[in-house]
């Protein structure tokens, strides 16, 4: 049994991303906990907690990544079987909230999956989450339990600022990205552009008009996150023909679908700069990709809430 500042703590990692798990463990100093995550000939998932949690505050590690069904069912299946064995608290941290994207009704006689995956969380026994740079802000009022949407922002922010480069412009891909280009830009003292773009169906974008001057500039293009690379590889080559002088690439979620890699190797990019919100397979790793921990800043976050701190001097 871990006893941390006085409380008892559990730490659990999922399918996911273990090496995370493991290096946000680390930083708090406490080990994670075995657990088995069995199948059933059919597929079904079981789970079995070898030791007692009855009364621990505990924590739950799983991006809900590629297969992003499984490591939901892993996840819900976890936290039912936490809340059956009687633990104080579950904390679910969430590095990256698969269904975020379907945030509000575009169409008529579509779902806001977002907040089915949130109904399910908290049905299942969920006490709070603990999440990375929401697609959408406005996710967290899905939620009738405590959460932390934590930012990447500061650890992204330093790593450009470190670079020094010169005569900086920060690119937002779409204009709803425009707040997040903004935050960047504070931290760096730069002006803002905006890609004027339509997307005719999901994954397919097309570049209609770049709004701020660009030419002669070192371009950093932010986003919350890359799923096939299009989006990004087309914005690239649009701000290198109206003169941008070199491009690189913030996020917080590489998700990097299909061939997204190829893509991004292919554009005229200098660095595609990530976090570990998702562990990236051999095949998914480039020269070109830089990943960033995010394990201090969550163990961080998870040490003020074993202590009832707070967090929001974690998110500057």
């Amino acid at each position: 049994m871990a006893v941390f500042h006085g409380s008892k703590v559990k730490i659990f990692s999922l399918s996911s991303n273990p090496e995370l798990a493991e290096e946000i463990a680390n930083y708090i100093g406490i080990p994670l906990t075995d657990s088995e995550m069995l199948r059933f000939a059919d597929g079904e998932i079981n789970v079995n907690i070898p030791e007692t949690v009855r009364g621990h505050k505990v924590f739950v590690i799983q991006s809900t990544c590629n297969p992003v069904n499984e490591n939901i069912m892993e996840l819900l299946i976890m936290i039912d079987a936490l809340k059956r064995a009687s633990a104080r608290e579950v904390n679910v941290v969430i590095p990256y909230y698969g269904y975020s994207r379907q945030d509000r009704k575009a169409k008529a006689r579509q779902p806001i999956s977002a907040k089915l995956v949130a109904d399910l969380l908290q049905i299942a026994g969920a006490t709070r989450v603990i999440a990375m740079d929401l697609h959408a802000g406005q996710i967290q009022g899905f939620f009738n339990i405590p959460i932390d949407n934590f930012r990447a922002m500061p650890i992204l922010g330093r790593y450009f600022k470190d670079m020094h480069l010169d005569n900086i412009c920060v690119v937002s891909p779409d204009h709803g990205g425009a707040a997040r280009a903004r935050d960047m830009a504070d931290v760096l003292g730069s002006p803002i552009a905006i890609i004027d773009k339509f997307r005719p169906e999901p994954n397919v974008s097309s570049v209609k008009n770049i709004i701020g001057k660009v030419r002669g500039k070192n371009c950093i293009i932010v986003d919350d996150m890359i799923d096939t690379g299009g989006s990004i590889a087309t914005a690239a080559v649009a701000l290198i023909e109206a003169g941008a002088k070199k491009i690189y690439v913030s996020c917080t979620h590489p998700l990097f679908s299909n061939d997204a890699v190829q893509k991004l190797e292919a554009a005229p990019i200098e660095k595609i700069v990530c976090t570990n919100t998702i562990a990236l397979a051999k095949e998914k790793t480039s020269p070109k990709i830089i990943q960033l921990s995010i394990a201090e800043l969550l163990g961080q976050g998870i040490i003020n809430i074993i202590d009832d701190q707070g967090v929001s001097t974690l998110f500057r």
